[in-house]
């Protein structure tokens, strides 16, 4: 639902502004952009910077990865920010993703006839190789992903995959998709040199979020196509 009018700004190369209202701001965040400032002054461009020259309210509700693109949602308050941020961490928030990964994947054979399937395996820090995250079935959080396959590419070995977390660990849906021996192409930490080399970027994408609006209540979904 959308009760607001959408809008784009004329600055198009800092930012993709895809939805406005008085509550919110919603953002097609480019592969390589970082979600928030990181340590360092080279690492001080990122979304959230570009956006506050223009929007010195928005507060940031979530991140993506800096290799992610896709849907990123800002608060324009502090009251909203906390909205946002508790509908998140209860979980109300309903998000999609795709990505492209190595290999043929293909249905359980425990269940063949269900379309979607479900890694659920723990993840914690790999400590020694921060930043990199691992399958710990003993010191792991709760860890859950449900994924289905949307096609293969018989020519290049890959397979098109719709991801819905339902949990949100850091590289959750990278780490996820390696341990099914299906690294995500480009993925620079997660896949060997020659998957790497697949892609100039991860082929990883927030494509949709859904939400109850802070202020309407009202459910409000945001939809942006992969750009692969």
């Amino acid at each position: 639902m959308s009760f607001l009018s959408e809008s784009k700004l004329p600055n198009v190369q800092d930012f993709d502004l895809i939805y406005e209202d008085s509550a919110l701001l919603v953002f097609n965040k480019p592969s390589g952009l970082l979600s928030v400032p990181g340590k360092g002054p080279e690492k001080a461009d990122c979304l959230r910077t570009r956006v506050q020259q223009v929007y010195p309210e928005a507060l940031t509700v979530h991140r993506l990865d800096m290799s992610t693109s896709g849907i990123l949602l800002m608060a324009r308050s502090a009251e909203l920010h906390r909205k946002l941020s508790i509908a998140f961490q209860d979980r109300e928030v309903k998000k999609r993703y795709v990505a492209v990964v190595d290999g043929h994947v293909k249905r359980s054979l425990e269940n063949p006839s269900q379309e979607w399937q479900l890694i659920d395996k723990p993840i914690a820090t790999d400590w020694i190789n921060r930043p990199l995250q691992k399958i710990d079935l003993v010191e792991g959080k709760p860890s859950q992903t449900h994924y289905k396959v949307l096609s293969y590419d018989a020519a290049t070995n890959s397979t098109s995959v719709e991801l819905a977390p339902i949990t949100g660990r850091t590289h959750q849906l990278r780490v996820h998709l390696q341990s099914l021996g299906h690294p995500i192409l480009g993925d620079h930490l997660y896949a060997s040199p020659d998957i790497q080399a697949k892609s100039a970027r991860l082929l990883l994408h927030a494509s949709s979020l859904t939400i109850n609006h802070p202020i309407t209540g009202l459910a409000i979904e945001w939809q942006c196509a992969a750009p692969f």
